[in-house]
């Protein structure tokens, strides 16, 4: 039996005194190559799991195994290098450099892994190719649009070619069609071999996952498979 690329158990997040809990005894597992979407309102719970998921932050209690790794016996530092090496991030808000080219912002997601910096630019370059952004490499973010944006987030969270993609409302920003698009893009790295996560509020986002969590008040309360992604943008 293959190992899960993710998996918590028993993990609760609480914070504060008296403490006010965010995240209350969550099990659950994710196979490499999946897609799946988190959903739940605001305040709900998810951006908190996200934050555990990615190592961002730590449980108060249970465990989490992210690659083969139990992320509670890791220091600080072996943290870093794990995200470094096998999550991407994308948020919302992009959090693009403004006055940098769209490919030294991609390259930006290799700064910490050791790789010199003439090929993190040739790898930049090819990551915005897989988002089809090469026409606009050489431009800055405020001469893009915000889909255009985000999908020069997405290639700097796929430049490393990580296991797993950790999207945060990836779509909240963007009008329909862009929001479309942005899923498309995601879904067809799913099918290239990489784990995606999709985090949202959005209940149509989420319908075109072929797994669904559901999440309020801090507890799971469901774990939906529907099959085969649906509604790609052509």
């Amino acid at each position: 039996m293959s190992v899960p690329l993710v998996s918590l158990r028993g993990v609760s997040r609480s914070y504060g005194s008296p403490p006010t809990v965010a995240l209350s005894h969550v099990d659950f597992d994710i196979d490499r190559g999946e897609m799946l979407a988190i959903v739940g309102p605001s305040g709900s719970g998810k951006s908190t799991l996200l934050n555990l998921i990615g190592t961002l932050d730590r449980p108060s209690t249970g465990d989490i195994h992210i690659d083969g790794h139990d992320t509670g016996a890791m220091s600080d530092s072996e943290l870093s290098a794990l995200r470094a090496f096998a999550i991407g991030f994308v948020f919302q808000q992009y959090h693009l450099a403004e006055g940098v080219s769209a490919v030294d912002n991609v390259a930006t997601g290799l700064l910490y892994s050791g790789v010199p910096a003439s090929e993190r630019r040739a790898r930049a370059a090819i990551a915005l190719d897989r988002v089809g952004l090469s026409a606009r490499a050489h431009h800055r973010p405020q001469e893009l649009s915000g889909g255009e944006r985000q999908r020069v987030a997405i290639a700097r969270a796929v430049v490393g070619e990580p296991a797993l993609i950790l999207a945060d409302e990836p779509t909240g920003a963007l009008d329909t069609r862009s929001g479309a698009a942005v899923v498309s893009i995601l879904a067809d790295l799913n099918a290239s071999g990489t784990t995606v996560v999709v985090i949202t509020h959005d209940h149509q986002v989420a319908e075109r996952m072929p797994r669904q969590l559901g999440i309020r008040d801090g507890e799971l309360v469901g774990d939906r498979r529907v099959g085969d992604l649906v509604g790609t943008a052509s």
